[in-house]
């Protein structure tokens, strides 16, 4: 939880009047009470972040306001857990009740829990496959993929992941019996699913799972001879340290994905992401800059026609829809809400997970800005869709609405989502 902050007060009061702002004309700047500003001043209540992005943009302050309100200390993202572990048993139970769990062990472990009384098919003693059978699945999988993606954004990650680990599994032990080129195509498709099996982890909200699934995604893709997904589990790493608030780690792991070998599309995704982290902190320049480099190498058609693209593939203007994100990060959440507005009505309606997770943060731009009926009127159809794809990333600006709103508890319109809206708060459950 944040704390009272002398430091912060003391500073947010100077600059405000340096600026020549009463208290008055700040609360109108960044709608919190004159109360609430006067207690963060004297350094008896906690400013958040996102006051702090409000005032620090307000105050043209460069992020020097932000700064002085401490990110929660969570490290950098710890990858240990993706190494030194014998991969030769996978065991998932499946519940006819819902809940279901996967877990990686050595045989040696598989044998000490009992897993070898448990039904067991092995593929090791066949010989090799025909090319034409390699070929057949690898033609279906790929398809199956596109369906799995598509499904992703309308579904809760827990129907697809049991399917998805499956298939992971499946390419993986195929490329054994494979010719060497087949085993290449094999072992890169499978590095997609594992990437996408983590992006879906991190939607449950385990992040430890979600970059373990990342690392085994770049094993499969190196064992395949593709050597740049491990540039594009740098952008993935960020993700994780963006949603913890992290704005320094964001940024040097996006900058580290920029190496001029890796491809232009890993490269324009990373450029987004150090973006993003820029906006975290409040520079504005540095966030301009980094999205103005992400345009030209998104755009570029190189993506290997062989493998599914990394990155979403509903998003028809990326660096668009991530410069309406930053906006609201940069404390200007009125022109947020306008750019996220005019991104959001050309994504299709099918992309329903896509829909929910700017939708969401456009009604935190609008409530951010004061305008309370806007942002309930645009909350309030999303509830059902946020229900819908139970997504642990969405939750967290859900949270951030929640509160924003609850300020303005007196607004009829408040009252009308304020049970359902935290309720779905609360996913997932502590």
């Amino acid at each position: 939880m944040p704390q009272p902050s002398t430091d912060f007060g003391e500073e947010l009061r100077k600059r405000r009047l340096n600026a020549g702002l009463s208290l008055t004309a700040l609360s109108a700047a960044v709608h919190y009470s004159k109360a609430h500003l006067s207690k963060v001043e004297r350094g008896i209540k906690a400013p958040s972040r996102d006051l702090a992005r409000l005032c620090d943009a307000a105050l043209q302050a460069g992020g020097a306001l932000i700064a002085l309100v401490a990110a929660p200390t969570v490290g950098a993202p710890d990858t240990a857990v993706a190494s030194g572990i014998n991969e030769e048993e996978w065991m998932m139970q499946l519940s006819p009740d819902g809940p279901s769990w996967f877990q990686p062990v050595s045989r040696r472990q598989a044998v000490s829990v009992g897993a070898a009384s448990l039904m067991r098919w092995r593929t090791g003693g066949q010989g090799p496959v025909s090319a034409a059978a390699a070929g057949g699945m690898l033609e279906a999988s790929r398809s199956l993929f596109t369906h799995y993606r598509r499904l992703g954004q309308s579904v809760e990650p827990g129907f697809l992941l049991p399917g998805l680990i499956a298939q992971t599994h499946t390419l993986r032990e195929l490329s054994v019996h494979a010719d060497s080129r087949t085993r290449r195509r094999l072992l890169k498709l499978g590095s997609r699913y594992a990437e996408y099996v983590g992006w879906l982890v991190q939607e449950t909200g385990d992040e430890q799972a979600a970059l373990w699934w990342t690392q085994r995604a770049v094993d499969l893709a190196a064992a395949g001879g593709d050597r740049a997904l491990a540039g594009y589990a740098l952008v993935r790493r960020a993700l994780v340290t963006l949603y913890q608030d992290d704005s320094e780690q964001t940024v040097a792991l996006a900058r580290r994905a920029q190496n001029g070998t890796l491809p232009a599309r890993i490269r324009g995704l990373a450029a987004q992401r150090e973006a993003q982290g820029h906006a975290l902190a409040g520079d504005r320049d540095a966030c301009l800059r980094a999205l103005d480099r992400a345009r030209p190498l998104l755009t570029r058609q190189e993506d290997d026609a062989d493998t599914p693209v990394i990155g979403s593939m509903h998003l028809p203007d990326s660096v668009g829809m991530i410069t309406g994100w930053c906006l609201f990060d940069l404390g200007q959440p009125r022109e947020a809400a306008e750019e996220l507005t005019r991104q959001l009505a050309r994504v299709s309606p099918e992309a329903v997970r896509t829909q929910v997770r700017y939708g969401v943060r456009r009604a935190l731009a609008y409530a951010s800005a004061g305008e309370i009926e806007q942002a309930c009127a645009t909350t309030a159809p999303l509830l059902d869709a946020v229900a819908a794809v139970r997504s642990a990333t969405v939750t967290i600006d859900l949270r951030r609405l929640a509160h924003v709103l609850g300020r303005r508890s007196h607004h009829a319109s408040v009252r009308q989502l304020a049970a359902r809206l935290g309720s779905l708060s609360h996913f997932p459950a502590s």
